[in-house]
């Protein structure tokens, strides 16, 4: 058997449970995004020196196709979707916790592209917004989504980016926006 079913060749896509719909669909658009974004985070991984953060990508990704799943599986579906469940969410706000104790951490906004790792996360973290978008705008068109998944990519791409981060303090490397130059509480001196 090919992969190659030619079933989508007029612009429809099957679901879980074998329900045809649009491609451009919203739901396959988040759907789709969430697998974009298990691409480039294992891009990221692959470049990826550091084995804590190597490991922990691993296990993202492995959550994302849980993510992607109950996604893909409307309703009306024969198929129960995977649960994304607040257990998830909080494993990442502890992991954002931990690294946010790193010494350096959080000294301003960043510039990306000063170390070839970081720069990839930092690739990863914007698709992760991407998604969290679609996901948002399934949500918003009345389909019912897990308020599970809404709070677990939220809370991923702020965790990529802390990868980013994490991965340059540890090279080294000082990556933020500003010198320190500007006046003013951090976060907020960004545009001026």
């Amino acid at each position: 058997m090919s992969i190659a079913t030619k079933r989508g060749d007029g612009g429809q896509t099957g679901l879980a449970g074998g329900i045809r719909i649009s491609k451009a669909d919203l739901r396959v658009e988040a759907y789709g995004s969430v697998d974009e974004l298990n691409t480039v985070l294992g891009f990221a991984r692959s470049i990826c020196t550091n084995k804590e953060i190597y490991d922990w990508t691993e296990t993202i990704q492995r959550t994302l196709f849980r993510v992607g799943s109950a996604l893909a599986t409307p309703p009306e579906s024969r198929k129960t979707p995977p649960v994304v469940t607040a257990d998830d969410v909080e494993t990442l706000t502890k992991l954002v916790h931990q690294i946010e104790a790193t010494e350096g951490i959080l000294a301003d906004w960043s510039l990306p592209g000063a170390h070839t790792e970081s720069a990839a996360y930092e690739m990863a973290r914007t698709v992760c917004r991407r998604t969290e978008r679609a996901a948002v705008r399934l949500a918003s068109s009345g389909v019912e989504v897990s308020p599970e998944i809404l709070a677990y990519l939220n809370r991923l791409s702020d965790l990529i980016w802390l990868f980013g981060r994490l991965i340059e303090v540890n090279a080294g490397i000082d990556a933020r926006l500003r010198g320190g130059e500007t006046a003013g509480p951090k976060w907020s001196r960004a545009w001026k």
